[in-house]
């Protein structure tokens, strides 16, 4: 922002403006100057301004056709609001819309302002903060990182994040934050808590206690919205936002036994309400992924809604099941048991650092293989087969995917009659794209025979599929 009060400023409206030594083009060139750099008028020779660049602490003079020329008088700050409201929308113009935004800012009496222009305000840095994400080669990310500085002199400093390799740039909320506090109407309100509650912004250095804390507070941003006047696409983004949340806390609150196990069972049941309570028929083209996105969290953690009543221990099992117990801080136990081996004495005992959903056990017909859900990660949950072989019991873990956890789940969905195979459903996220399989897996290897789109078009996925499996998941949509 300029260091004195003003009643008058230039503000840059073309990129690579030349601020020169004279007022001549052949003059020596002091800086350059992009759209949005506001500068104080300290005079006006033929076509060009002299002024002074506050933020490079440079004076030159500068082609008046490059400037538009601004009051920062009360009286003309519903013409600065207007000027905001064309450039809130338009792409590439972050920079500029921002300056305006300041300069309405400084011109209007405070009594008048509300949520518009911190509306405005954030939608242009979350723009500028994808496109920055996205990333220009070349003359596009010279500019580019020249709005940022732009941007950054008015105090809309973006955050950066790194994940897989890959730096995330986000708004720092500032500007979504007064829209909640100051008079706003439900739309921008609701456009403000999106933005405040992105699952690609939530700080990855967070520890466990900070982030239950951080989603919590996610929670009541979003509980702070009026759904009744939204328009359906709006309603369900808030819906899919809040699906996400609260299958987080779901797992969070799993991993803090002094919340009590209700507490858990109640945050994912409300996030699979929250999904279930998409209205399909409004649901958007560009809003396919972010669909898919939050079911896949919400599958993640829907054994948290569940009972905690086994489903397999059935009487032809003789009494296979799992018991879990607490092994070091921070980590279950998972004990293999039957009729004659106790947790004392278990078949087979492997530890873990994530949740173990007992509920998810199922038992194979045979009693010679046990499936389990096992949740390492808020979005990552994997399989864990038991079997027996010649040599005894042995237990591997079936991911969601061979790449880095991220954002996926398997799970178990029926035993094929015969004993040689078993049912799986699995959705995972691959980059940008979001797939969804329905799937035969040898019990001999764990390797999938075969896979399709759909439970209908696999013949042994149709006819075996377990009615437990399908009266939970949310794979099936």
């Amino acid at each position: 922002m300029l260091a004195i009060a003003l009643t008058v400023i230039a503000i840059v409206t073309q990129d690579q403006s030349a601020l020169r030594a004279a007022p001549k083009d052949s003059a020596a060139q002091q800086a350059v100057l992009w759209q949005g750099d506001s500068l104080e008028i300290r005079g006006e020779k033929g076509d060009f301004l002299q002024v002074y660049d506050h933020r490079r602490e440079r004076a030159g003079y500068i082609k008046a056709s490059q400037v538009r020329v601004q009051s920062l008088k009360a009286e003309d700050a519903p013409e600065l609001l207007s000027v905001v409201r064309f450039l809130k929308d338009t792409p590439g113009s972050e920079a500029l819309g921002i300056s305006y935004a300041a300069a309405y800012l400084r011109a209007a009496p405070a009594g008048s302002i509300d949520g518009e222009v911190f509306d405005a305000l954030g939608n242009m840095s979350d723009r500028l903060a994808r496109r920055a994400t996205a990333g220009r080669s070349g003359k596009a990310g010279e500019t580019l990182a020249a709005h940022l500085e732009v941007a950054a002199a008015y105090g809309m400093n973006l955050v950066s994040y790194e994940r897989d390799g890959q730096v995330q740039l986000c708004s720092n909320g500032d500007a979504q934050r007064r829209v909640l506090a100051l008079p706003s109407t439900d739309i921008q309100k609701a456009l403000a808590a999106l933005s405040l509650t992105r699952h690609e912004c939530v700080p990855p250095t967070l520890t466990p206690p900070e982030r239950f804390v951080y989603d919590n507070w996610r929670a009541e941003v979003l509980e702070r919205v009026a759904l009744g006047k939204l328009p359906e696409v709006l309603k369900n983004r808030l819906h899919l936002r809040k699906a996400g949340v609260w299958s987080s806390l779901a797992y969070q609150r799993a991993r803090r036994p002094e919340v009590g196990a209700n507490a858990a069972r109640d945050a994912a049941a409300r996030a699979i309400d929250e999904l279930a309570a998409i209205n399909q028929s409004e649901l958007m083209e560009t809003d396919a992924a972010v669909y898919s996105d939050a079911a896949i969290r919400v599958g993640a953690s829907r054994w948290a809604a569940e009972p905690g009543i086994p489903q397999a221990p059935t009487k032809v099992a003789a009494g296979l099941g799992v018991k879990v117990t607490a092994g070091q801080p921070g980590e279950s136990c998972v004990h293999l048991v039957d009729a004659t081996h106790d947790e004392k004495k278990p078949l087979l005992t492997r530890c873990t650092w994530g949740i173990v959903w007992p509920a998810s056990a199922a038992v194979a017909p045979q009693a010679d293989a046990l499936a389990l859900a096992v949740q390492p990660l808020d979005t990552w949950r994997e399989m864990w087969v038991f079997r027996k072989g010649a040599d005894g019991w042995t237990v591997d873990v079936v991911p969601p995917a061979f790449d880095n956890p991220n954002l996926g789940y398997v799970e178990f969905a029926g035993w094929v009659p015969g004993g040689q195979q078993m049912l799986a459903a699995r959705e995972v996220r691959n980059g940008d794209r979001y797939r969804t399989t329905f799937e035969t897996v040898s019990l001999k290897t764990l390797v999938t025979d075969k896979q399709a789109d759909k439970p209908g078009s696999l013949t042994p996925f149709y006819r075996w599929q377990s009615p437990l499996w399908k009266a939970s998941t949310v794979s099936v949509r």
